[in-house]
C-alpha cells in the first residue's frame, strides 16, 4: 500500500515539474474554444486536379458585345444609345507644336486653355493608335510604273521589288500612327418634349440632340482653329471607321474599311455589276409599271354626269 502511495506522489511531482517547464497551468481549464484553438492543425495535401475543378474558368471580356448591346444606331452623324444618349465625333488635326517659336507656343496654350475654361459640358479626348496603312502610296507607285513610258526593264524590276518589300514590311513590322478625336456627349430627357405621335417625338429628339452637339462642336472648332488645330465633323461612315479600327486594330491593316465602301459591302442590299443592256431592261420595266399605275389610278376615279 505504501508503494502505491509513493508512486502516485512521484507521478504528481513529475507532472507538476513538466507543466511548469512547458509554461502550462497545473490545473487546465476545460474551455471548448481554447481547447479547439490548441489542437494541432492538420494540413491537407494539395490536389492539383481537384483545385482546377473547383476554380471557375475566367472568361475573357468581350467589349464589342457589351458595346453593341448598348448602342441603338449610328445615324444623323451621331452615335445613339438606347437611353437617348447621343455622341458626336470630331477628328482633330494636330499642330507641330515643337517646331514653333516660344511666342507661337504660348499663343496656342492660351487659346487651348481658354476653350477648356469655357467648356461646361461633357467632352472626351479619344486617342486611337492605328497601324500605318501604306496601301494608297503603294497603289500610286504601281500606277506610275504602269503609266510611265520608255522605262528600262531594270527600273521596273527595282520598283516591283521595292513594292514587295514595302508590303512585307507593313505586315511583318507595322508602325503606329495616332488619331485624335473629340467626343461630345448629350442625353435627351424625353419627358421635356411634347409630341402628338411617336414619329414626331423621334424627330424632335434627334433634332434637339443634333442641334446641341453641333453647337458644341462649332464652338470647339472656332476656338481650336485659332490654335492651328483643325476640327472636322465625322459622318456616319467616319464613326463606323473609328469603331472598326477600335475593335479590329490588327485586322484593319489587311481588311481595310475603305474597301468595304468601294465594294458596296456597307449597302443595305446586295448589288452587283450589270451591263448596259440589263440596266436598260430594268429601266423599261420600271417605266411600264409606272404607266400601269397611272392607268389604274385614272380608272378608279368615279365618273360624274347625268344618265
Amino acid at each position: 500500500m505504501g508503494n502505491i502511495i509513493f508512486f502516485a506522489l512521484l507521478g504528481m511531482a513529475m507532472y507538476i515539474i513538466i507543466q511548469k517547464t512547458n509554461g502550462r497551468p497545473i490545473f487546465p481549464t476545460f474551455n471548448s474554444d481554447e481547447g479547439n484553438s490548441k489542437q494541432p492543425i492538420k494540413y491537407k495535401k494539395n490536389n492539383p486536379k481537384k483545385k482546377e475543378k473547383d476554380l471557375p474558368i475566367d472568361e475573357e471580356p468581350n467589349p464589342f458585345k457589351e458595346f453593341i448591346g448598348d448602342v441603338k444606331e449610328i445615324k444623323h452623324h451621331m452615335l445613339r444609345y438606347h437611353d437617348n444618349t447621343f455622341v458626336m465625333f470630331a477628328e482633330v488635326e494636330p499642330v507641330n507644336y515643337f517646331l514653333l517659336s516660344q511666342s507661337e507656343q504660348e499663343a496656342i496654350d492660351v487659346t487651348f486653355e481658354t476653350w477648356l475654361a469655357q467648356t461646361n459640358y461633357n467632352v472626351q479626348f479619344y486617342l486611337q493608335n492605328r497601324y500605318i496603312d501604306l496601301s494608297e502610296p503603294i497603289t500610286k507607285m504601281q500606277e506610275s510604273m504602269r503609266n510611265a513610258e520608255n522605262l528600262h526593264p531594270n527600273t521596273i524590276a527595282y520598283g516591283e521589288s521595292m513594292v514587295e518589300d514595302l508590303l512585307a514590311w507593313q505586315y511583318n513590322s507595322p508602325i503606329y500612327e495616332t488619331k485624335r478625336y473629340l467626343l461630345f456627349t448629350h442625353k435627351i430627357n424625353t419627358a421635356e418634349i411634347t409630341a402628338d405621335n411617336e414619329e414626331e417625338l423621334e424627330e424632335k429628339i434627334v433634332d434637339k440632340a443634333f442641334g446641341e452637339l453641333h453647337r458644341r462642336l462649332i464652338a470647339a472648332k472656332n476656338q481650336l482653329n485659332n490654335a492651328r488645330m483643325e476640327v472636322q465633323l465625322l459622318t456616319n461612315e467616319g464613326i463606323a471607321d473609328v469603331l472598326y479600327h477600335a475593335f479590329n486594330r490588327r485586322r484593319a491593316v489587311k481588311n481595310r474599311f475603305k474597301d468595304f465602301g468601294e465594294q458596296e459591302m456597307l449597302a443595305s442590299y446586295v448589288t452587283a455589276d450589270q451591263d448596259e443592256i440589263r440596266v436598260e431592261l430594268v429601266k423599261e420595266a420600271i417605266n411600264n409599271e409606272k404607266e400601269k399605275e397611272a392607268v389604274s389610278a385614272k380608272e378608279e376615279v368615279p365618273k360624274t354626269g347625268t344618265e
